[in-house]
């Protein structure tokens, strides 16, 4: 079978969880932090594109000693909507990070189309390598699909990519971040060399209360390529850590 199997990728996200947690009993003062919440946005914009409306996102994380796994979904409020589950491994120390994700869409069409263990080259996965480094005043990221159904129209792999720069500054009370994205040659994001995505966002933790704040966000979102801008705004609930 072209492509990668069941078989090979569930002890992959195993091995992973076992990275993670595996030496909690000999490190017992390396602590193993878990988060579990969920955003609630507007509209799912990523990297330029609209990928749904109203959204719910959950998402788990257990990180330890650098490592971390995270677990990501999006559900739309329109049953038109694409449904997608994301697993990460990633890593960091300092400000270098290297990060491996596996996509997951629910698409439409026939049955096959929608399984989750579908790991067909022209299946419903993609896999994605992420390279990046936070300076400090600039965030660089490169981001590259290395297998999984990711074609052009001629049928060739088109290993689309994504590079971003990403630039945080605070004004009035607020955190803000700049970014700008481009992909540099013909695939998922666009026919070629182009800017995908210039997007300015605020941040800002309301304080509901002594205990309790809700993290929320507003963001304009451009797409030169597409000649499309959105404003999403959008707010997070988090689960406790005691």
């Amino acid at each position: 079978m072209k492509g990668l199997t069941r078989s090979g990728i569930q002890p992959l996200w195993t091995a992973a969880l076992l990275i993670v947690l595996g030496s909690t009993a000999v490190k017992a003062q390396e602590k193993v932090e878990v988060s579990v919440g969920a955003d609630m946005v507007s509209g799912y914009i990523w990297r330029g594109t609209d990928c749904g409306g109203v959204s719910i996102q959950p998402s788990i994380s257990v990180a330890r000693s650098g490592f971390s796994l995270t677990a990501w979904g999006s559900v739309g409020i329109d049953n038109d909507d694409t449904k997608e589950f994301d697993l990460t491994l990633g890593y960091n120390i300092g400000g270098f990070s290297v990060a491996v994700t596996d996509y997951w869409f629910n698409q439409d069409g026939d049955s096959m189309s929608q399984r989750y263990f579908n790991y067909r080259a022209r299946g419903t996965h993609i896999f994605e390598a992420t390279l990046g480094y936070d300076f400090g005043p600039i965030a660089l990221s490169w981001n590259t699909n290395f297998a999984g159904n990711d074609y052009k129209e001629n049928g060739n792999r088109a290993y689309s990519s994504y590079l971003e720069a990403v630039v945080p500054f605070k004004l009035g009370g607020f955190d803000f971040a700049a970014e700008v994205g481009m992909t540099p040659w013909e695939g998922a994001y666009s026919d070629g060399l182009n800017v995908t995505n210039v997007g300015l966002g605020v941040y800002k933790d309301i304080k509901i209360t002594e205990s309790f704040t809700l993290p929320a966000f507003a963001k304009i979102t451009t797409n030169p390529f597409e000649d499309r801008t959105y404003f999403v705004f959008g707010g997070t609930l988090a689960l406790p850590n005691f």
